[in-house]
């Protein structure tokens, strides 16, 4: 018997469940009717369920039902409303007394169901009034897939909420309220074969041992007990059945499938019974006995390059092993991590009869705006083979190009689904919400008609590489900010503003704000601007500097200090950043619409600048989001009811982090670019400034130490190395060393007599400052092709109302392939019109086509077109597929 029918109330509310829809008999959609119904007794309202529809005029009723059931039919009919056939789409239709919830398939319904849920759970006041409120709503997905991935990567701090059912319980149905449709349970991910020594903490890392014994062959974790393994085949069971009954798609991550790794003789964990000779007909066995076993996986990710325990080139092991997906007699997806992967290999894949996807890089291993790089590093083109590096002889030479984005894959014929993974580096702790960015990644992530995205969750990583302690998930000091096992918690307006919009990125507001009015009453509207500032520091910060695209090192969260002045104090970058490794000579990990610092000194001494952002302007957008940050953030803190409410201070504190951070690197950019200009002209006075400005952001870290060391642990551990692990304060001792380089730099040239100024480039370069671009940003007109046809030419126009004499206007445009730079071609002048042609050779091809304008005035100012928005979650240039 229903819940709803053992209340001893008055019924208040009728739940009608339509007999004529099949969906009706779905597990899911089950689960989430029964939520409903909790959800409103939790809340003092009773209800009865019914199986028809009635005539009660003192009740109001809720008819569950489906696209497929004349009774939705007839509701849409008497609105005038179109019932949606898209896949998860779902409409609510209002009329006076009643609500039809209804959809196309089982997935639908229950975001419908749970729609209802969670206004319900966040109103206020009246519950029925509010019910009889709802107006009536059709809503689809803009993206196929929508998925979050949690890893176990620390036997000590994972164990914990792996084994929790509750945790799953309550985590599970956060993630289907949001409407992610997928959840993934990642193994293995944590550490990097070939890159980690003295490997010990290696539980889940060669997962199938872990989880059951394979029948033929004698392959057991020698220090694990049969009940432990029994106890993680049930675990892992439930999480798949959790996650199915309620209506999303179970992917099992498997990203190691080395049973030993390098130099590593102290592993926790002995894999015994396997080598060379067994290790693929193993593997492949074991995954077949996955799959018939748990019925529940949908999916399942591997990572075929070498990090995932195979040298390269690996096809004949691929080729066996991923025989066991073949013959289960269910469709299981197959997804790839992108790095490395070549048409052999996706041919592989293919010829297991299952449906292929390949899962690229969306900003390297860090979280930039809203779009997809404009241009990748320098460093990622392919250079020629090194001999001497043959297990990585495909991903880090041949295609070297895959590592970090979507590489060359968005080819039109294509066999396979492209999924993009945004990875946890830029973030991983605090907390992070902005409307506006996770709209632009709706937008964005079924990007040349791919897939969706999978994000990599808050604190993905922690106690990696065997940094764990029993405890150490949990980061707080204070007892009255901690979550034990429940720290996703912190980030619910995380999960709900990524889900939301990667849904439907033109949701409207109330689909975030009804959360913020429930917990922080009138200072929601100011936590929600605050945040949303704060939000975009780093991911502008990402794009503009990045000294590694590894997480393991580039960690600009906690950031370890990259010298300005003096290139031989100890650094993690240099691997990764241009000699002489500096912070002026970190690559942006978007090369063509942000400046290098030292490139940008070295044009603008010649009197002329390309259109990218300067240091400058990244600077001042990071100084202007920092302030806005930080009014907001003071508006809250008035309007709070409680401003020391657990909830409300873990963002007041993560905010204050975020804003200081900001203006650490608004004047480190800046001191950067004094320092290089002083280095080409021999001006004191740019070293003197540099100092001054760098002294100033050292302040900001001081502020940023301070709070950060009353509130969170001494050792925040994302890895065994210095760079993704420790504390704020840890860094402090860099950042001085470098500041005293500085300063003797400054004496000794302050009392050099033979130092001499180069003031032709001095002069020049101080002209091509003043002209700053944001100043002469003008109307443009410019209507951007619906498509092109392969094999003719494809005309480009821009239009420029207040164009001045000498102006000219550069068409840049490449393949959308990673693997080619930018053609540059001068548009030809008509008055204030400007033209040029894409040749028809260039249009012949499988990939869409991304371009953008460069206006170059006069005297040598310069700037990109369309560019970034205010709040850079917009597409800074124009893409066009063919017809």
């Amino acid at each position: 018997m229903s819940n709803a029918n053992q209340s001893s109330k008055s019924p208040e509310l009728i739940i009608v469940q339509d007999q004529q829809t099949a969906l009706a008999s779905e597990p899911s959609v089950q689960w989430a009717r029964q939520t409903l119904i909790d959800t409103l007794e939790s809340r003092g309202v009773a209800a009865a369920l019914e199986q028809e529809e009635g005539k009660r005029a003192d009740k109001v009723q809720i008819i569950v039902s489906g696209n497929d059931s004349p009774v939705a039919t007839a509701y849409a009919n008497k609105l005038g409303a179109a019932l949606p056939e898209e896949a998860e789409s779902l409409a609510i239709l209002a009329t006076e007394g009643s609500i039809m919830l209804t959809a196309p398939d089982g997935r639908g319904l229950v975001y419908a169901l749970l729609e209802l849920t969670d206004r319900i759970r966040h109103a206020s006041g009246d519950l029925i009034g509010e019910l009889l409120d709802v107006q009536t709503l059709i809503d689809k997905p803009a993206n196929e897939i929508r998925s979050v991935t949690r890893l176990f990567a620390c036997e000590p701090e994972d164990k914990p909420w792996f084994y929790d059912k509750s945790f799953w319980d309550e985590y599970l149905t956060e993630l289907a309220t949001q409407r992610f449709n997928r959840f993934t349970l990642s193994l293995g991910m944590g550490y990097d074969y070939g890159h980690d020594p003295d490997v010990r903490d290696n539980y889940f890392c060669f997962a199938y041992p872990f989880l059951f014994e394979v029948p033929g062959h004698e392959v057991k974790v020698l220090e694990l007990s049969e009940e432990e393994r029994s106890r993680n085949f049930e675990t892992l069971r439930y999480i798949g059945q959790e996650t199915k009954r309620r209506g999303m798609h179970f992917q099992l991550g498997l990203w190691n499938h080395s049973y030993i790794f390098t130099d590593s003789p102290n592993m926790d964990y002995t894999i015994a019974g396997i080598d060379e000779k067994n290790h693929a007909p193993y593997c492949r066995d074991a995954i077949s006995m996955l799959l018939r076993e748990f019925t529940e996986i949908d999916g399942l990710t591997f990572r075929v390059h070498y990090e995932g325990g195979i040298p390269e080139p690996a096809y004949e092991f691929w080729r066996v092993a991923l025989a066991g997906t073949k013959d289960i007699g269910r469709r299981v997806e197959i997804d790839m991590h992108a790095k490395g992967i070549n048409d052999e290999l996706i041919q592989i894949a293919l010829d297991t009869n299952q449906p292929i996807f390949i899962s690229p890089k969306y900003w390297a291993e860090h979280m930039g705006p809203s779009y997809h790089q404009a241009a990748i590093r320098d460093n990622e083109f392919s250079p020629p083979k090194n001999q001497t590096m043959n297990m990585q002889a495909i991903t880090a030479h041949s295609r070297r190009f895959t590592r970090y984005g979507y590489a060359d894959y968005l080819q039109d014929d294509r066999k396979i689904g492209i999924l993009f993974r945004l990875w946890p580096g830029t973030q991983k702790l605090l907390l992070w919400g902005d409307p506006a960015l996770a709209a632009g990644y709706g937008r964005y992530s079924h990007f040349s008609g791919t897939q969706g995205i999978e994000l990599c969750e808050p604190l993905t990583f922690k106690g990696r590489k065997g940094s764990g302690v029993e405890g150490g998930r949990e980061p707080y000091l204070d007892e009255a900010l901690k979550l034990p096992n429940r720290d996703w918690l912190k980030y619910k307006y995380t999960y709900r503003l990524w889900g939301r919009l990667l849904y439907n990125p033109e949701a409207k507001p109330d689909v975030w704000r009804r959360y913020l009015r429930f917990e922080f009453g009138e200072a929601a509207d100011s936590y929600e601007s605050a945040l949303a500032h704060a939000s975009r520091i780093l991911p502008l910060l990402t794009a503009a500097y990045c000294p590694s695209a590894a997480n393991v090192v580039y960690w600009p969260e906690m950031h370890t200090s990259q010298p300005i002045a003096d290139p031989d104090l100890p650094s993690p970058f240099g691997f990764d950043t241009p000699r002489p490794g500096t912070f002026g000579a970190a690559s942006p990990l978007d090369t063509a619409l942000f400046y290098r610092i030292d490139d940008f000194a070295d044009d603008i001494i010649q009197g002329f600048r390309q259109g990218k952002y300067s240091p400058l302007e990244t600077a001042d957008r990071l100084e202007s989001m920092a302030a806005a940050a930080a009014h907001y953030l003071s508006q809250a803190e008035e309007l709070a009811v409680d401003p020391q409410a657990a909830n409300f201070q873990r963002f007041a504190i993560d905010t204050r982090m975020l804003i200081q951070i900001g203006q650490f690197f608004t004047n480190k950019f800046r001191a950067a670019l004094s320092y290089a200009l002083s280095e080409r002209t021999g001006d004191t006075d740019q070293l003197e400034r540099a100092l001054d400005l760098y002294k100033l952001a050292r302040e900001h870290w001081v502020k940023l130490a301070a709070i950060a060391q009353e509130h969170y642990k001494p050792d925040i551990a994302f890895g065994y190395t210095q760079p993704v692990r420790g504390h704020w304060a840890d860094r402090l001792s860099a950042i001085d060393a470098d500041i005293q380089a500085m300063e003797q730099q400054l004496q000794a040239a302050r009392s050099d007599a033979s130092r001499t100024v180069d003031n032709a480039k001095l002069q020049a370069a101080l002209k091509v400052l003043a002209a700053s671009p944001a100043d002469r940003r003008q109307l443009y007109v410019h209507r951007a092709p619906t498509h092109f046809t392969k094999g003719e030419k494809l005309g480009v126009q821009l239009e420029l109302p207040g164009a001045s004499d000498g102006l000219k206007v550069v068409l840049h445009y490449r393949h959308a392939n990673q693997s080619e730079h930018y053609v540059a071609t001068e548009m030809k002048r008509d008055g204030v019109s400007f033209a040029a042609e894409i040749p028809a050779a260039y249009t012949k091809s499988p990939f869409g086509i991304i371009y953008f304008f460069e206006v170059v005035e006069s005297d040598g100012g310069a700037r990109h077109y369309p560019g970034l928005n205010e709040d850079i979650s917009n597409q800074p240039y124009y893409f066009v597929q063919s017809r």
